[in-house]
């Protein structure tokens, strides 16, 4: 399905970019929010690289391996939207505070 091979790259890539962002990020509360913006990517990478799998093979080890990967995945994201609904505040509180000492 190239539908979900453009889905797994672009989920992929944004997993890269929010780990770039984070260690280039020198504010503490900034990182832990881009790192919860990263965990969303990947589990959104993990989850569609299993929904892939069922349609590429269709075993019954293969549907095992995908129910898996659907759960990590789905824990990485719920996990991660929650971290970042609680990082968000103090996110925003830290760069207007940045900013108003440079």
């Amino acid at each position: 399905m190239p539908t979900f091979v453009i889905l797994i790259v672009i989920s992929l890539a944004f997993y890269v970019f929010y780990k770039i962002k984070f260690v280039r990020s020198s504010r503490p509360v900034e990182k832990k929010w881009l790192s919860s913006k990263s965990s969303i990517a990947l589990g959104i990478f993990v989850s569609i690289f299993g929904i892939n799998q069922v349609f590429l093979y269709q075993t019954t080890l293969t549907y095992i391996i995908a129910a898996i990967f659907l759960i990590i995945g789905g824990l990485s994201i719920w996990s991660g939207i929650k971290a970042y609904q609680h990082y968000l505040p103090y996110a925003i509180e830290e760069a207007e505070n940045f900013g108003k000492q440079n």
